[in-house]
């Protein structure tokens, strides 16, 4: 017999929240190996740009993150490719080069210690509705995770190679988690590689929804007071985290070349064959428990 059919929205969110957060834990990836599978999911959900657009995660010394190399696009990334620089874009770990416009993030991280990750992509809707130098309208429940937490820069800074371009985005960027960049792309600075990547993958599909609504009509608000509730219920790193499991193991399929793995490890190498679709839900490091 049902016991929680009388149960206040309130309670049932709140043993909702507390259930996912004993669910889903924190996984056994690095740091280094998240960014390089954020690198792939992105590329499959169309942030491919050629090779524009920047993906980086704070290393475990201050002052340095990881990034891509310069000549590589989003669908050649591995953990093994990947760079470790410091704020002056100095390689401290691996070959090649940065690229230039990774100087802005070294701005954003100085100015907001609870980012631990940024994605600066241009994918295809996002650019196109940045032509319009209209902001991000968030209208629609799944884009929730994004209302009243995406900013909006009106004015092309020009290439953001530059340290004033790391003043103009940091500053436009504020407290929130996105940007929508005039003429431009978007840009997402998450607590966490799991948070920035499913900001990232939703910022499209927002962009995408708003040009199509927009051209059918006039796009309504939502209430704010429930946008405000959906933002907050979406945006736990529980719920981050079962996101992110969900991406990595579809990304691991088409592209087990990502993670770098250890033969002898049997549950490694089992995650990492692309025709074992139940033992990727079984990779302890991706799943939920008790998958």
């Amino acid at each position: 017999m049902a016991t929680t059919l009388n149960d206040t929205k309130d309670v049932l969110i709140d043993r909702a929240r507390r259930r996912m957060a004993d669910e889903f834990t924190a996984s056994d990836l690095t740091v280094r190996q998240k960014a390089a599978l954020t690198c792939r999911i992105l590329s499959d959900a169309g942030h491919d740009s050629g090779l524009a657009g920047q993906i980086t995660a704070r290393g475990e010394k201050p002052g340095t993150y990881w990034t891509q190399r310069l000549g590589l696009g989003f669908d050649e990334i591995t953990e093994d490719n990947l760079l470790l620089v410091d704020e002056d874009l100095n390689v401290l770990s691996g070959t090649g080069m940065p690229n230039p416009a990774n100087r802005f993030h070294s701005w954003i991280y100085r100015a907001r210690p609870d980012v631990n990750c940024i994605v600066h992509t241009h994918p295809l809707h996002v650019a196109a509705l940045s032509m319009l130098e209209v902001p991000l309208q968030i209208s629609q429940m799944d884009l929730t995770p994004l209302y009243d937490d995406c900013a909006f820069l009106a004015e092309w800074p020009g290439v953001p190679v530059g340290n004033e371009e790391g003043e103009i985005i940091s500053a436009a960027l504020g407290d929130k988690r996105a940007i929508l960049l005039a003429h431009h792309g978007q840009l997402v600075a998450g607590a966490s590689v799991e948070e920035a990547c499913h900001i990232a993958v939703l910022i499209e599909r927002a962009a995408r929804l708003q040009l199509l609504a927009m051209s059918a009509g006039t796009i309504k608000p939502l209430p704010p007071g429930l946008a405000a509730e959906a933002h907050d219920w979406t945006s736990s790193e529980s719920r981050n985290r079962a996101n992110f499991a969900y991406h990595a193991r579809r990304a691991l399929l088409r592209h087990p070349d990502c993670l770098t793995v250890d033969p002898a490890s049997d549950s490694a190498s089992r995650a990492t064959s692309p025709t074992a679709t139940t033992t990727v839900g079984d990779f302890a490091a991706i799943a939920p428990q008790g998958a």
